[in-house]
Protein backbone atom coordinates (compact mmCIF):
# COMPACT_ATOMS: atom_id res chain seq x y z
CA UNK A 1 0.00 0.00 0.00
CA UNK A 2 1.78 3.06 -0.35
CA UNK A 3 0.22 4.95 1.40
CA UNK A 4 -0.34 4.34 5.38
CA UNK A 5 -1.10 2.41 8.27
CA UNK A 6 -2.45 2.82 11.67
CA UNK A 7 -2.44 0.79 14.43
CA UNK A 8 -5.15 1.98 16.68
CA UNK A 9 -6.02 0.78 19.94
CA UNK A 10 -7.83 -2.37 19.21
CA UNK A 11 -7.31 -5.81 19.45
CA UNK A 12 -7.40 -6.75 15.58
CA UNK A 13 -4.38 -3.90 15.34
CA UNK A 14 -2.21 -5.29 18.05
CA UNK A 15 0.86 -5.86 16.64
CA UNK A 16 1.90 -7.54 20.16
CA UNK A 17 -0.27 -10.70 19.87
CA UNK A 18 -2.49 -10.18 16.55
CA UNK A 19 -0.67 -11.93 13.54
CA UNK A 20 -3.13 -10.05 11.54
CA UNK A 21 -2.31 -6.87 12.43
CA UNK A 22 1.25 -6.95 11.73
CA UNK A 23 0.63 -5.39 9.22
CA UNK A 24 3.78 -4.51 7.43
CA UNK A 25 1.74 -2.24 5.39
CA UNK A 26 1.65 0.89 3.07
CA UNK A 27 -0.90 2.10 1.85
CA UNK A 28 0.35 4.15 -1.26
CA UNK A 29 -2.04 7.16 -2.57
CA UNK A 30 -2.98 6.15 -6.64
CA UNK A 31 -0.50 6.84 -9.11
CA UNK A 32 -1.91 7.41 -12.19
CA UNK A 33 -1.22 6.69 -15.78
CA UNK A 34 -2.28 7.64 -19.43
CA UNK A 35 -0.73 6.17 -22.72
CA UNK A 36 1.92 5.06 -20.27
CA UNK A 37 3.19 7.87 -18.84
CA UNK A 38 3.82 8.39 -15.10
CA UNK A 39 1.74 11.22 -14.02
CA UNK A 40 2.67 14.14 -11.16
CA UNK A 41 6.42 14.70 -11.89
CA UNK A 42 9.02 17.28 -13.04
CA UNK A 43 8.77 20.59 -13.18
CA UNK A 44 7.47 21.69 -10.15
CA UNK A 45 4.25 19.13 -10.42
CA UNK A 46 2.74 17.32 -7.16
CA UNK A 47 3.86 13.22 -7.17
CA UNK A 48 0.66 12.33 -6.68
CA UNK A 49 -2.27 12.43 -9.31
CA UNK A 50 -5.91 13.24 -9.05
CA UNK A 51 -8.17 12.02 -11.58
CA UNK A 52 -12.18 12.15 -12.66
CA UNK A 53 -14.82 13.42 -10.93
CA UNK A 54 -17.97 15.33 -11.55
CA UNK A 55 -17.41 18.44 -9.79
CA UNK A 56 -14.64 20.30 -11.57
CA UNK A 57 -13.36 23.05 -8.92
CA UNK A 58 -10.52 25.63 -9.34
CA UNK A 59 -6.84 24.54 -7.82
CA UNK A 60 -5.86 27.14 -5.25
CA UNK A 61 -2.90 29.07 -4.94
CA UNK A 62 0.16 27.09 -3.80
CA UNK A 63 -1.28 23.60 -4.99
CA UNK A 64 0.25 22.46 -8.45
CA UNK A 65 -1.85 19.89 -9.66
CA UNK A 66 -2.04 17.09 -13.14
CA UNK A 67 -5.40 15.54 -12.95
CA UNK A 68 -5.46 12.15 -14.77
CA UNK A 69 -7.31 8.89 -14.85
CA UNK A 70 -10.66 8.03 -16.98
CA UNK A 71 -10.96 11.80 -18.44
CA UNK A 72 -8.17 13.72 -18.39
CA UNK A 73 -6.80 17.46 -17.30
CA UNK A 74 -9.93 20.05 -17.71
CA UNK A 75 -8.63 23.41 -18.49
CA UNK A 76 -10.48 26.43 -18.89
CA UNK A 77 -10.89 28.19 -22.09
CA UNK A 78 -8.14 31.09 -22.62
CA UNK A 79 -6.70 32.84 -25.63
CA UNK A 80 -3.27 32.38 -23.61
CA UNK A 81 -0.86 29.51 -24.64
CA UNK A 82 -0.61 28.48 -20.81
CA UNK A 83 -3.91 27.48 -19.90
CA UNK A 84 -5.07 27.60 -15.98
CA UNK A 85 -4.96 24.08 -14.90
CA UNK A 86 -8.17 22.78 -13.20
CA UNK A 87 -8.51 20.41 -10.45
CA UNK A 88 -11.29 17.76 -10.42
CA UNK A 89 -12.10 16.80 -6.62
CA UNK A 90 -14.60 15.46 -4.69
CA UNK A 91 -15.60 14.02 -1.26
CA UNK A 92 -14.24 10.58 0.64
CA UNK A 93 -16.22 7.60 0.80
CA UNK A 94 -14.90 5.12 3.59
CA UNK A 95 -16.04 1.07 4.18
CA UNK A 96 -14.45 -1.78 6.10
CA UNK A 97 -13.41 -1.84 10.08
CA UNK A 98 -14.23 1.06 12.02
CA UNK A 99 -13.10 0.49 15.52
CA UNK A 100 -11.09 3.63 15.52
CA UNK A 101 -13.77 5.70 13.80
CA UNK A 102 -11.46 5.39 10.68
CA UNK A 103 -14.40 5.27 8.38
CA UNK A 104 -16.05 7.79 9.71
CA UNK A 105 -15.26 10.62 7.22
CA UNK A 106 -15.24 14.18 8.68
CA UNK A 107 -17.01 16.70 7.31
CA UNK A 108 -13.56 18.36 5.95
CA UNK A 109 -13.42 15.70 3.72
CA UNK A 110 -16.61 15.20 2.20
CA UNK A 111 -15.95 17.52 -0.53
CA UNK A 112 -13.31 19.77 -2.56
CA UNK A 113 -10.64 16.38 -2.05
CA UNK A 114 -8.01 15.23 -4.26
CA UNK A 115 -6.38 12.40 -3.21
CA UNK A 116 -6.73 10.30 -0.03
CA UNK A 117 -4.18 7.72 2.31
CA UNK A 118 -5.21 4.79 4.09
CA UNK A 119 -3.19 3.63 7.37
CA UNK A 120 -3.74 0.94 10.15
CA UNK A 121 -6.55 2.26 11.27
CA UNK A 122 -6.07 6.40 10.41
CA UNK A 123 -7.23 8.17 7.20
CA UNK A 124 -5.49 11.25 5.33
CA UNK A 125 -7.38 13.48 2.79
CA UNK A 126 -5.44 16.19 0.83
CA UNK A 127 -7.79 18.93 -0.12
CA UNK A 128 -7.95 21.65 -3.39
CA UNK A 129 -6.54 24.10 -0.90
CA UNK A 130 -3.58 22.11 -0.29
CA UNK A 131 -4.15 21.69 3.29
CA UNK A 132 -4.28 17.70 4.84
CA UNK A 133 -7.09 16.48 7.00
CA UNK A 134 -6.72 13.43 9.35
CA UNK A 135 -8.89 10.94 11.08
CA UNK A 136 -9.32 7.51 13.16
CA UNK A 137 -6.87 6.44 15.21
CA UNK A 138 -4.37 8.94 16.90
CA UNK A 139 -3.12 7.34 19.81
CA UNK A 140 0.11 8.39 17.89
CA UNK A 141 -0.96 11.73 17.17
CA UNK A 142 -0.62 9.83 13.75
CA UNK A 143 -4.16 12.01 12.76
CA UNK A 144 -3.56 15.24 14.32
CA UNK A 145 -2.00 17.52 11.30
CA UNK A 146 0.58 19.84 12.03
CA UNK A 147 0.58 23.54 11.05
CA UNK A 148 3.51 22.44 8.28
CA UNK A 149 0.83 20.64 6.52
CA UNK A 150 -2.11 22.82 6.61
CA UNK A 151 -1.26 24.31 3.31
CA UNK A 152 0.98 24.05 0.47
CA UNK A 153 0.69 20.33 0.06
CA UNK A 154 0.98 18.15 -2.90
CA UNK A 155 1.57 14.35 -1.93
CA UNK A 156 0.13 12.55 1.23
CA UNK A 157 1.40 8.95 2.40
CA UNK A 158 -0.28 7.14 5.82
CA UNK A 159 2.17 4.48 7.81
CA UNK A 160 1.12 2.35 10.76
CA UNK A 161 1.54 4.79 13.07
CA UNK A 162 2.97 7.89 11.54
CA UNK A 163 1.93 10.29 8.33
CA UNK A 164 3.83 12.01 5.42
CA UNK A 165 3.08 15.02 3.40
CA UNK A 166 5.19 16.37 0.63
CA UNK A 167 5.17 20.34 0.87
CA UNK A 168 5.40 22.48 -2.82
CA UNK A 169 8.88 23.32 -2.44
CA UNK A 170 10.13 19.51 -2.23
CA UNK A 171 9.91 19.64 1.63
CA UNK A 172 9.22 16.13 3.46
CA UNK A 173 6.92 16.81 6.61
CA UNK A 174 6.48 13.69 8.91
CA UNK A 175 3.97 12.84 12.09
CA UNK A 176 3.02 10.78 14.49
CA UNK A 177 5.19 8.00 16.00
CA UNK A 178 8.74 7.97 15.94
CA UNK A 179 9.50 4.69 17.97
CA UNK A 180 12.27 3.79 14.87
CA UNK A 181 12.97 7.18 13.60
CA UNK A 182 10.60 6.98 10.60
CA UNK A 183 9.08 10.62 11.72
CA UNK A 184 12.88 12.51 11.84
CA UNK A 185 12.90 13.74 8.48
CA UNK A 186 16.32 13.73 7.42
CA UNK A 187 18.31 16.51 5.70
CA UNK A 188 18.37 15.23 2.42
CA UNK A 189 14.95 14.96 2.51
CA UNK A 190 14.07 18.69 3.51
CA UNK A 191 14.55 19.98 -0.34
CA UNK A 192 14.57 18.35 -3.74
CA UNK A 193 12.04 15.89 -3.23
CA UNK A 194 9.34 14.82 -5.57
CA UNK A 195 7.59 11.89 -3.97
CA UNK A 196 6.76 10.12 -0.69
CA UNK A 197 5.71 6.40 0.68
CA UNK A 198 5.26 5.56 4.52
CA UNK A 199 6.07 1.95 5.17
CA UNK A 200 5.24 0.15 8.59
CA UNK A 201 8.43 2.19 10.79
CA UNK A 202 10.35 3.33 7.86
CA UNK A 203 9.77 6.43 5.34
CA UNK A 204 10.65 6.54 1.60
CA UNK A 205 11.55 9.97 -0.39
CA UNK A 206 12.60 10.41 -3.97
CA UNK A 207 14.44 13.31 -4.72
CA UNK A 208 14.31 15.40 -8.11
CA UNK A 209 17.37 13.36 -9.66
CA UNK A 210 16.18 9.87 -9.44
CA UNK A 211 17.31 8.97 -6.20
CA UNK A 212 15.83 7.26 -3.09
CA UNK A 213 16.29 8.33 0.67
CA UNK A 214 15.26 6.33 2.99
CA UNK A 215 14.93 6.10 7.61
CA UNK A 216 13.72 4.67 10.05
CA UNK A 217 13.39 1.08 11.17
CA UNK A 218 15.88 -0.92 9.17
CA UNK A 219 16.15 -4.44 11.24
CA UNK A 220 15.09 -5.84 7.63
CA UNK A 221 17.49 -3.54 5.62
CA UNK A 222 14.10 -2.09 4.18
CA UNK A 223 15.83 1.55 4.90
CA UNK A 224 18.90 0.58 3.34
CA UNK A 225 18.58 1.78 -0.53
CA UNK A 226 20.54 -0.58 -2.62
CA UNK A 227 22.76 1.01 -5.70
CA UNK A 228 19.92 0.07 -8.16
CA UNK A 229 17.81 2.99 -6.55
CA UNK A 230 20.23 5.48 -6.43
CA UNK A 231 19.52 7.08 -9.66
CA UNK A 232 16.76 6.65 -12.20
CA UNK A 233 13.89 5.96 -9.63
CA UNK A 234 10.44 7.18 -11.48
CA UNK A 235 8.06 5.56 -8.13
CA UNK A 236 8.60 4.19 -4.69
CA UNK A 237 6.82 1.80 -2.07
CA UNK A 238 7.25 0.45 1.37
CA UNK A 239 5.45 -2.36 3.42
CA UNK A 240 6.82 -3.74 6.55
CA UNK A 241 9.84 -5.52 6.11
CA UNK A 242 10.90 -4.18 2.30
CA UNK A 243 10.72 -1.47 0.27
CA UNK A 244 10.60 -1.38 -3.79
CA UNK A 245 11.12 1.41 -6.81
CA UNK A 246 10.29 1.64 -10.05
CA UNK A 247 13.87 2.19 -12.37
CA UNK A 248 14.48 4.20 -15.35
CA UNK A 249 14.00 0.85 -17.06
CA UNK A 250 10.74 0.46 -15.95
CA UNK A 251 11.28 -2.64 -13.83
CA UNK A 252 11.04 -3.30 -10.32
CA UNK A 253 13.56 -3.36 -7.47
CA UNK A 254 12.67 -4.54 -3.82
CA UNK A 255 15.00 -4.58 -1.39
CA UNK A 256 14.73 -6.08 2.54
CA UNK A 257 13.01 -9.19 2.82
CA UNK A 258 9.72 -11.00 1.77
CA UNK A 259 9.10 -9.39 -1.76
CA UNK A 260 11.59 -11.08 -3.72
CA UNK A 261 11.79 -12.45 -6.06
CA UNK A 262 10.28 -10.04 -8.47
CA UNK A 263 7.89 -11.51 -11.46
CA UNK A 264 9.31 -11.45 -15.16
CA UNK A 265 6.02 -9.14 -15.86
CA UNK A 266 6.97 -6.76 -13.79
CA UNK A 267 10.43 -6.54 -15.41
CA UNK A 268 9.29 -3.94 -17.16
CA UNK A 269 7.31 -1.66 -18.66
CA UNK A 270 6.08 -0.70 -15.20
CA UNK A 271 4.72 2.56 -14.37
CA UNK A 272 3.43 2.64 -10.90
CA UNK A 273 3.57 0.35 -7.60
CA UNK A 274 1.78 -0.05 -4.09
CA UNK A 275 3.56 -2.02 -1.42
CA UNK A 276 0.81 -4.20 0.77
CA UNK A 277 1.04 -6.30 3.74
CA UNK A 278 4.36 -8.40 2.25
CA UNK A 279 3.08 -8.01 -0.92
CA UNK A 280 3.88 -5.95 -4.19
CA UNK A 281 1.01 -4.87 -6.71
CA UNK A 282 2.46 -3.41 -9.91
CA UNK A 283 1.00 -1.20 -12.62
CA UNK A 284 2.26 -1.73 -16.02
CA UNK A 285 1.61 0.97 -18.91
CA UNK A 286 -0.70 -1.10 -20.91
CA UNK A 287 -3.35 -0.94 -17.75
CA UNK A 288 -2.20 -4.59 -16.92
CA UNK A 289 -2.02 -5.28 -12.95
CA UNK A 290 0.51 -7.60 -11.08
CA UNK A 291 1.40 -8.55 -8.17
CA UNK A 292 3.43 -11.16 -5.95
CA UNK A 293 4.35 -12.25 -1.66
CA UNK A 294 2.37 -13.12 0.76
CA UNK A 295 -1.84 -12.38 -0.06
CA UNK A 296 -0.88 -11.20 -3.76
CA UNK A 297 -3.78 -13.50 -5.15
CA UNK A 298 -4.24 -12.50 -8.58
CA UNK A 299 -6.25 -9.92 -9.48
CA UNK A 300 -9.59 -10.78 -11.05
CA UNK A 301 -10.43 -10.64 -14.84
CA UNK A 302 -12.05 -7.23 -14.29
CA UNK A 303 -8.77 -5.76 -13.16
CA UNK A 304 -6.95 -7.28 -16.15
CA UNK A 305 -6.37 -4.17 -18.08
CA UNK A 306 -7.80 -0.47 -18.15
CA UNK A 307 -7.11 0.25 -14.49
CA UNK A 308 -5.39 3.54 -13.93
CA UNK A 309 -4.22 3.32 -10.25
CA UNK A 310 -3.61 0.96 -7.52
CA UNK A 311 -3.37 0.55 -4.08
CA UNK A 312 -2.50 -2.72 -2.08
CA UNK A 313 -3.57 -3.14 1.56
CA UNK A 314 -3.73 -5.97 4.25
CA UNK A 315 -6.69 -8.10 3.03
CA UNK A 316 -8.10 -6.26 0.43
CA UNK A 317 -6.16 -4.78 -2.92
CA UNK A 318 -7.75 -2.40 -5.12
CA UNK A 319 -7.64 -1.54 -8.49
CA UNK A 320 -9.56 1.72 -10.32
CA UNK A 321 -10.77 1.66 -13.28
CA UNK A 322 -10.68 3.83 -16.68
CA UNK A 323 -14.53 3.79 -16.26
CA UNK A 324 -13.97 5.22 -12.15
CA UNK A 325 -15.29 1.90 -10.79
CA UNK A 326 -13.23 0.46 -8.21
CA UNK A 327 -12.47 -2.92 -8.35
CA UNK A 328 -11.09 -5.33 -5.29
CA UNK A 329 -9.28 -8.32 -4.42
CA UNK A 330 -9.17 -11.14 -3.16
CA UNK A 331 -11.42 -9.94 -0.27
CA UNK A 332 -13.82 -7.24 0.50
CA UNK A 333 -17.16 -6.02 -0.41
CA UNK A 334 -17.39 -2.41 -2.03
CA UNK A 335 -20.48 -0.15 -1.10
CA UNK A 336 -22.17 0.69 -4.65
CA UNK A 337 -20.81 4.23 -4.45
CA UNK A 338 -17.60 3.04 -6.00
CA UNK A 339 -18.94 1.49 -8.93
CA UNK A 340 -18.85 4.83 -10.86
CA UNK A 341 -16.89 8.08 -10.98
CA UNK A 342 -14.20 6.94 -8.47
CA UNK A 343 -11.01 9.10 -9.29
CA UNK A 344 -8.49 8.40 -6.04
CA UNK A 345 -8.43 5.26 -4.07
CA UNK A 346 -6.49 3.63 -0.99
CA UNK A 347 -6.54 1.03 1.27
CA UNK A 348 -5.97 0.26 4.52
CA UNK A 349 -5.95 -2.48 6.95
CA UNK A 350 -9.05 -4.30 6.60
CA UNK A 351 -10.72 -0.25 5.99
CA UNK A 352 -10.85 1.30 2.31
CA UNK A 353 -11.25 4.52 1.52
CA UNK A 354 -12.01 6.35 -2.33
CA UNK A 355 -12.89 10.08 -3.05
CA UNK A 356 -15.74 10.34 -5.66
Amino acid sequence: MTTSVAVGKLAPHDVRGNSRARARLTVRSCDFVQDGTLFGQPKGLPMFVTSVQKTRRRLKPGVAAVVAAAAMVAVAPAASATPEPRVLAGGVIAWGYNGSGQTDVPAEATSDVVTVAAGGAHGLALRTDGRVVGWGSNDSGQATVPAGAQSGITAISAGFLHSLALSNDGRVIAWGANSSGQSTVPAEAQSGVKAIAAGYYHSLALKNDGRVIAWGLNDSGQATVPAGAQSGVTAIAGEWFSSAAVTASGGVLTWGTGTSPVPPEASSGVVAISAGTGHIVALTGSGNVVAWGDQSDQPPPDAASGVTAISAGHTENLALKSDGKVVAWPEGTLPPETQSGVIAIASGVDFGLAVK
